[in-house]
């Protein structure tokens, strides 16, 4: 029997069935509060927000890979909660995941906030560094900006 499709989407959280927002915010928690150790609120309300974008990729019902697109109050976006299973990592996923988050943005600017470990991988997006390192849960991170 092949493997399901891979297939990636995007929607507002409202619009989600439950099943598939569980999903997407258990591979965050599976990935930042547990893998990562990190522990901070990661319910923040902001999915909700009527702006944001929630994009995912999926083989069949399994979530493999997601991330946040937000709407600032300035108009900007921002990106983040980028995560990727363990068993998918290196597959470019976050790199689809990404590109169709900048098809969306159009040309809005948008930031991040990268692990820093990451920055160059994002440096091919177009981002550039636009702010000193930081710590975020014990973990270094570096704002970029694109546009």
């Amino acid at each position: 029997m092949a493997a399901p499709q891979l297939t990636v989407h995007d929607a507002a959280a409202t619009d989600l069935d439950p099943a598939t927002l569980y999903a997407i915010l258990r591979l965050r928690v599976d990935v930042f509060v547990v893998e990562q150790q990190c522990c901070y609120p990661e319910l923040d309300g902001r999915d909700l927000e009527p702006a944001t974008r929630l994009l995912w990729a999926a083989r069949g019902r399994d979530v493999v890979a997601t991330l946040r697109l937000l709407t600032e109050p300035d108009g900007s976006a921002r990106i983040g909660r980028v995560a990727t299973a363990r068993q998918a990592r290196g597959t470019g996923l976050a790199a689809q995941l990404i590109t169709r988050a900048l098809e969306l943005t159009g040309e809005r600017p948008v930031e991040l906030h990268a692990q820093s470990h990451l920055a160059h991988w994002y440096e091919r997006f177009g981002f550039t560094v636009c702010g000193a390192e930081f710590l975020d849960d014990g973990i270094p991170h570096t704002p970029m900006r694109r546009g």
